[in-house]
């Protein structure tokens, strides 16, 4: 039986990630996915400027449009639309990206086969089995699990879940003048359920058009969809698909390895817990596992996340606290010339979530609105005698 020295179980941006990072070390790597390239993945397909730089020396874009526009609404009220001089956003079509990450994990000189589904993982101190649907194994030296928060290697490794979102979407084709109603420019509703939000995302001749809230509300959410869709004048047109999925972000103490197999992107729970945008988060813990196993370190991948993703994870846990008690102070931040210059910052990757909490501006900022939130708690810390 071959063994190979890295198994990727999983070909999305992680996986593929992992995969080229590995391969192009001189590592002997083959990634298995169930489905086929190209295939429909749900999600917004907005990449924001960390991305691209993840993937800058790997592939070409395949862009559909490159926002400098974004309109904000508060429940479908509170209209404003705020431009940048250069692109905010960067769409593209998942089956499209996916396919460009495929192709350059290939030419690095990683195997894949498609079409294979793992039903089991059992590992010992020489190295790893993965079972097949077929009832056929692959060995391996390690194996990084990039098969979603529902797959067989975040079981295996243990992942545990903080937040739970469902998400609702539409692929909408959409008319010559809605496409110029919408070409450059997106939308983001902050939504009446508490921390959500929906978006309206522009992909030449069609829309991506979502909205997100925290599981156990799902007759809300799709109500929400209904009415968001409604208001924009879309009802009555056919989407092309019409999907849902839940986003899954760790706990803080939550493993990243089990042994031999090491967990990446929406398998170890990673992405960004106010936009929950998962794609940057994908793309760069995919190479630091990659890196970690062709440098004969799998703990080192382990710090290497906790050094470089959790403290913006930890950032975005306290943005949507924010968010989630006081949404219309939210908006009307975004609506200042500081509020939109870090919204800015965000999207083209010039600072994280983490960096700008620590700015004391934005630190004073927050405890005021904490304040406000909890007044009990500031007349518990004015008068600690009573």
């Amino acid at each position: 039986m071959i063994v190979w020295d890295l198994v990727v179980v999983g070909a999305g941006p992680a996986g593929l990630s992992a995969a080229h990072a590995a391969a192009r070390a001189g590592v002997s790597t083959l990634v298995v996915e169930r489905a086929v390239h190209p295939r429909y993945k749900t999600c917004g397909g907005g990449l924001i400027g960390t991305s691209l730089a993840a993937v800058q020396d790997r592939i070409e874009v395949p862009a559909h449009d490159r926002v400098d526009r974004v309109t904000f609404t508060r429940d479908g009220r509170r209209e404003f639309t705020r431009r940048n001089g250069s692109p905010v956003v960067t769409m593209v079509r998942r089956e499209e990206f996916d396919d460009r990450l495929r192709a350059a994990a290939v030419a690095a000189g990683a195997q894949l086969r498609e079409r294979v589904a793992v039903r089991a993982i059992e590992q010992d101190p020489e190295g790893v089995r993965l079972r097949l649907a077929d009832g056929t194994t692959i060995a391996a030296r390690a194996v990084i699990g990039a098969d979603g928060s529902s797959g067989v290697t975040g079981r295996h490794v243990g992942v545990r879940y903080r937040q739970v979102d469902l998400g609702l979407e539409l692929e909408i084709p959409v008319p010559p003048v809605e496409q110029e109603r919408w070409r450059g420019r997106l939308l983001l509703d902050w939504g009446a359920m508490p921390g959500s939000y929906a978006w309206v995302f522009p992909k030449g001749d069609r829309l991506t058009v979502g909205v997100i809230a925290a599981r156990g509300a799902g007759e809300g959410t799709r109500d929400y969809l209904r009415q968001f869709v409604d208001r924009l004048g879309l009802t009555g047109l056919p989407a092309e698909h019409d999907s849902g999925h839940l986003t899954r972000c760790r706990a803080e103490d939550s493993p990243l390895r089990n042994g031999r197999v090491l967990v990446v992107g929406d398998a170890a729970g990673l992405l960004e817990p106010w936009s929950r945008e998962g794609i940057s988060f994908a793309l760069r813990s995919g190479e630091l596992a990659g890196a970690a196993v062709a440098g004969g370190d799998l703990a080192g991948y382990e710090r290497a996340v906790a050094e470089r993703l959790l403290p913006e994870m930890r950032a975005g846990f306290r943005l949507l606290d924010v968010f989630t008690r006081r949404p219309d102070v939210f908006h009307a931040l975004l609506a200042t010339p500081p509020g939109w210059r870090m919204f800015v910052q965000f999207c083209q990757g010039r600072a994280s979530f983490d960096e700008m909490l620590r700015r004391r501006p934005i630190r004073t900022a927050l405890a005021v609105l904490d304040r406000l939130s909890h007044p009990s708690r500031q007349a518990t810390t004015a008068h600690p005698g009573s």
